[in-house]
């Protein structure tokens, strides 16, 4: 309770329709440890109010490509029992900042890649940046080289 008397813990249900999320994800995250809820006599499920934080973060990173496991391992530099200080999440944000540039500019690449392979109109694979002849691209990498990069 906060010093009002007023129960600042939420149910699964209501912390589930905060966050537009089902209760089973709840479910999920709790026994994956990437939230936690306190028990009631009963054994119903109590949330803190920043486990919509937490929540939210963990839908935005999944939302840009990061792995569930990658955001669980960085979620437990976070103290489990408070919410995190602005200072905790900026660390924790910034040390995501140069992978998510990273993929940032894979993603503008093959978006780039795409338009110039679907709208060129070349019909040439003379012309073609992302023909391959002899899988010269192997020399670059994995996957799709040219797509991911700037054009030759």
């Amino acid at each position: 309770m906060d010093g009002d008397g007023i129960d600042d813990r939420m149910t699964i249900g209501a912390a589930a329709e905060r966050l537009g999320v089902a209760t089973s994800l709840l479910r999920y995250y709790e026994q994956r440890g990437l939230i936690q809820a306190e028990r009631t006599a009963g054994g119903q499920r109590r949330f803190a109010r920043d486990v919509l934080r937490r929540v939210s973060f963990i839908r935005a990173a999944q939302q840009v490509g990061l792995p569930l496991a990658e955001i669980e391992q960085r979620l437990a530099t976070l103290p489990p029992e408070r919410a995190p200080t602005v200072e905790e999440w900026e660390a924790l944000a910034a040390a995501w900042q140069p992978r998510l540039d990273d993929q940032i500019r894979t993603l503008i690449g093959i978006r780039d890649g795409l338009a110039r392979c679907i709208g060129c109109g070349c019909l040439s694979l003379d012309a073609c940046h992302v023909f391959n002849p002899a899988d010269r691209a192997a020399g670059d990498g994995p996957g799709a080289v040219y797509l991911t990069r700037d054009a030759p």
